[in-house]
């Protein structure tokens, strides 16, 4: 395969970065180490947490701590960047404008695996943090694509964010019945394809063994074109 590394901007959060990685190495056919995507990782932690940012419960912004890390990863020598955090897809201009190389669009990956996934899709489920909902990014991609985007009510988002902060984020378990009831939550309300549009619930639908056809996780769609990107192969006959 052709060496074209791909830069990590992590740490948002932490366990998602890692969770990435093994996203990116599972989704690679792979025989030999050789075969396998070159990665340079910047598992930043200490990035200010974006959702807070977002909804005004803080005054540190992300955007500039993000190009910095961006501007290192290229000097790096990544020939391009990837960041495994949804919420963080708010600050991509900013990060852009920071770098001469591309930087790949977590919501617009996830959306279009989504298209992918369920042939006709008409309405999309957005499960995410109280950030991400906010800023409305899932939102406008979905209506730039002429699908109706359609979010949790109060009650379940408040659960949502629960299991995002409360359990992934602080090492604390979720149980499945909780996950199931979002998902079919939003199902009762139209959604043809729900996404995880959150990294921490990347990692639940992972420890719940969660396989629905019509369950589309971010990660996995921004580690499948990590790989094609990087000049990987992906596993599987038809490249998918």
């Amino acid at each position: 395969m052709r060496n074209e590394p791909v830069g990590i901007l992590g740490g948002v959060g932490p366990m998602a970065t890692v969770y990435f990685m093994q996203r990116i190495l599972e989704a690679t056919d792979a025989s030999r180490d050789q075969d396998h995507v070159d990665m340079l990782v910047w598992n930043h932690a200490s990035i200010p947490d974006r959702t807070a940012y977002i909804v005004g419960d803080s005054d540190e912004s992300p955007g500039p701590v993000m190009a910095d890390d961006a501007r290192q990863l290229e000097r790096a020598g990544a020939t391009f960047i990837a960041i495994p955090c949804n919420t963080a897809r708010a600050f991509l201009d900013e990060v852009r404008a920071a770098v001469d190389i591309d930087v790949l669009d977590i919501v617009a990956e996830t959306t279009s695996a989504a298209q992918a996934a369920v042939p006709d899709l008409t309405t999309i489920g957005i499960l995410a943090t109280d950030g991400t909902l906010r800023s409305r990014i899932y939102h406008d991609t979905a209506i730039e694509r002429g699908l109706t985007p359609v979010e949790p009510d109060e009650v379940v988002q408040k659960d949502v964010m629960s299991m995002i902060y409360d359990g992934v984020k602080a090492g604390m378990p979720v149980e499945r019945d909780r996950f199931d009831a979002a998902v079919d939550h939003l199902r009762a309300k139209g959604a043809q394809a729900i996404v995880l549009g959150c990294t921490e619930l990347s990692i639940l639908q992972t420890d719940l063994e969660v396989t629905d056809a019509d369950v589309i996780d971010s990660l996995d769609a921004l580690a499948a074109r990590t790989v094609t990107l990087a000049g990987g192969r992906l596993r599987g006959a038809d490249g998918r």
